[in-house]
């Protein structure tokens, strides 16, 4: 190695060990906002400053672009239902097309239709070593009278790009694109196909969902490894606490509890009365923990997590399913996040009531529906036969609705795509250690592992506690240097595994 090599090696490391030791706040570059001037103000929120050499070079001009395409499909309104995913996929179709990149549109129902691209490795693909970028286009709804401003104008306000879909998912979408685009315009080798898929329907799951995709086109997107939503980035206190990547997730469904007595007038009160009898049940239900038990990612995840969390808290973690502590363990560690309850247990949350249809009649029926989160491997008529018993109501009725989540095997936490997205988010993330996750929330990636593909969900913007509860929330917005920060990430990653063997 020659005399200039060796030094620039040993900048490049002195540099990594001091970014390591510094707040996130102090690793960055803060990007402008389209239209603000050099000289002004930037965001409060942080975002790592960029490392090189990468096959990829420096992204900082791709992710502005990229912030462009954000702001552009979050302008362009695909709440679900309708969806309406087309219009996206045809703009994601012009970028393509722009940097001399063929698409294909594949059509599910009038008005939706999925994206596929392909930058091929050789004239012979091989799905089994295939990498697939997806990210969804839908959103969900919004109640716009408890937004500050118009959910769908991606408003940047204070460093923080808002809308709905800015994280869930148009974000990942648009760092799934630059990272897509950085290796056509790199040239780089590849090893493998590397693929790029926009979904519809993710947040329904319906007739336009990943299923009726698969269904119809696995050709043209089959593979070995995908890299998809679901992970995260934690933040506090400025720095990266730890990232966490997807490899299995809850299973979701629906059930409706309906209770049914003798209709009548309102002005004689009657004992049957289905609406107070349906809220009896749910003010139970309500209040119901089903019993905690650990799955192998989620065992991992809070043996990991004990290391880095204050030492009263990780002691209790290091013993949540241990004989004689493990109740008031699992009791602490649920008390002191949502989250981590969830992970360790099935979960009812009731979500809809209906009932009645004047004020003046008391109704035959009232319902509400039930939204089950299931872990892997446990059965709804388990916890259904705990609720019965729980609510001892005879009036009351539990009625599973169709189209369930399926439960899906975890990805291996032994692949050479989840060792590249651990050694390329920790040197990126100042040593951050990155911990195996089973999301609460449902993703595409299940339907993916039930078709033998190692499916990671990562979304690479690091984002606070805050940040997080926003999703599917009011005011839903992403710090734009964490969207700099996280489009670098994510296209280090892709270049890496695209060019290994």
């Amino acid at each position: 190695m020659s005399g200039k090599r060796k030094l620039q090696v040993i900048m490049s490391v002195g540099a990594l060990l001091l970014s390591a030791g510094l707040p996130l706040a102090a690793q960055v570059s803060p990007s402008r906002p389209a239209g603000q001037s050099a000289g002004a103000p930037t965001s409060q929120s942080p975002a790592v400053a960029l490392s090189s050499p990468s096959p990829i070079g420096d992204t900082t001009a791709l992710a502005k672009e990229a912030q462009g395409w954000l702001i552009d499909m979050v302008r362009t309104n695909t709440t679900n239902p309708p969806g309406s995913e087309q219009s996206i996929a045809k703009y994601l179709a012009h970028i393509l097309e722009k940097e001399g990149i063929q698409s294909e549109m594949l059509d599910l129902s009038p008005g939706r239709s999925a994206l596929v691209a392909r930058l091929k490795s050789s004239a012979v693909a091989d799905p089994s070593k295939a990498l697939l970028l997806v990210a969804h286009m839908d959103v969900v709804g919004v109640d716009r009278s408890k937004w500050t401003v118009d959910p769908f104008a991606a408003v940047i306000k204070d460093g923080y790009l808002y809308g709905r879909g800015s994280v869930d998912d148009k974000g990942m979408l648009a760092a799934n694109l630059a990272a897509f685009i950085a290796l056509k315009r790199s040239n780089a080798h590849l090893n493998r196909d590397v693929i790029f898929l926009a979904t519809a329907d993710e947040e329904q799951g319906g007739d336009a969902s990943i299923r009726m995709l698969i269904s119809k086109y696995w050709d043209k997107f089959a593979a070995g490894y995908a890299l998809n939503e679901g992970g995260e980035v934690f933040m506090k206190n400025g720095r990266v606490q730890y990232v966490a990547v997807q490899a299995s997730e809850k299973v979701a469904m629906n059930v409706m509890v309906v209770a049914r007595g003798n209709s009548g007038h309102a002005s004689r009160p009657t004992k049957d009365n289905a609406v107070v009898h349906l809220a009896a049940a749910v003010a139970k239900i309500g209040g119901y923990s089903a019993p905690a038990h650990f799955t192998t990612i989620v065992r991992r995840y809070f043996e990991q997590l004990a290391a880095i969390e204050p030492d009263e808290l990780g002691k209790w973690m290091r013993v949540l399913d241990s004989e004689d502590r493990g109740e008031h363990a699992q009791k602490v560690v649920s008390e002191a996040s949502p989250l981590w309850s969830s992970m360790m247990r099935d979960t009812v949350a009731p979500t809809m009531l209906s009932a009645g249809v004047r004020n003046n009649v008391i109704p035959a029926e009232a319902r509400a529906n039930l939204n089950i989160r299931l872990l892997p491997g446990d059965t709804i008529d388990v916890l259904l036969a705990a609720l019965t018993k729980l609510v001892a109501d005879p009036q009351i009725k539990f009625e599973p609705q169709p189209d369930a989540g399926l439960a899906a095997p975890p990805s291996s936490l032994e692949s050479d795509f989840y060792a590249t997205i651990s050694r390329v988010a920790t040197a990126q993330y100042g040593n951050a250690p990155v911990l195996p996750f089973q999301s609460t929330g449902a993703t595409d990636s299940a339907q993916l592992r039930l078709h033998n593909v190692q499916a990671y969900g990562l979304v690479p913007f690091p984002l606070t506690e805050e940040d997080y509860l926003r999703v599917h929330g009011d005011d839903e917005r992403l710090p734009v240097a964490s969207f700099t920060k996280g489009v670098d990430v994510l296209a280090r990653i892709v270049a890496e595994f695209a060019a290994s063997k």
